[in-house]
């Protein structure tokens, strides 16, 4: 069974599909990735509140993990995701 069988098949609205593809497109081994939501969204051209859609529906189904990064002047940073495998739950 190919990697994205089991997303391609599932009940995700088609921007949860394209941004699970690029993060794991741009994760590394473990599975993790960093990109801001805005870079996300100017590379798949679609709009920040369509990216954080799609960041909600993946994190609902249980195909992603987000934890939230910060400076160490106490800032936010971006978002740390974690990627689950379709097939592996």
């Amino acid at each position: 069974m190919g990697y994205f069988t089991l997303l391609y098949s599932s009940e995700l609205p088609h921007r949860a599909r394209s941004v699970y593809m690029y993060l794991s497109d741009r994760s590394g081994k473990e599975g993790k990735c960093y990109p801001a939501i805005g870079t996300i969204a100017r590379e798949l051209k679609l709009s920040r509140s369509t990216v954080k859609r799609a960041i909600a529906d993946l994190e609902k189904s249980g195909y992603l993990q987000k934890e939230q990064r910060w400076r160490e002047n106490g800032g936010k940073s971006s978002n740390m995701y974690y990627l689950k495998r379709p097939d592996s739950g």
